[in-house]
């Protein structure tokens, strides 16, 4: 069975600190306590909206721990791999238009 834990709240706060330091308008909705429910919308530069949520337990890499987010954007179709808070902070701010 998938498991969350990893959504730790220090982890959610590092990526509420990578997304603002990218300059991004986010919101989360507030399942912190329920991390498998836990998700992200993110408005790019370009008005485009991207979905972050933790991966599994199964998606993580035990050689990046701190990998645990991932990002998808239906406008463009597409899912970003799994990345730390700042990369896929990174990742949404410089995916071209």
């Amino acid at each position: 069975m998938a498991t969350f834990t990893h959504a730790t709240p220090e982890r959610c706060a590092q990526l509420h600190r990578a997304l603002t330091a990218a300059g991004l308008t986010w919101s989360d909705n507030g399942q912190q306590n329920a991390p498998q429910f836990l998700a992200y919308t993110v408005t790019d530069s370009h008005g485009r909206t991207w979905r972050i949520h933790p991966a599994t337990n199964f998606q993580i890499s035990p050689s990046s721990p701190g990998q645990i987010w991932q990002a998808s954007c239906p406008a463009l179709m597409t899912t970003a791999p799994v990345l730390s808070a700042r990369q896929v902070a990174e990742h949404i701010r410089d995916t071209p238009a």
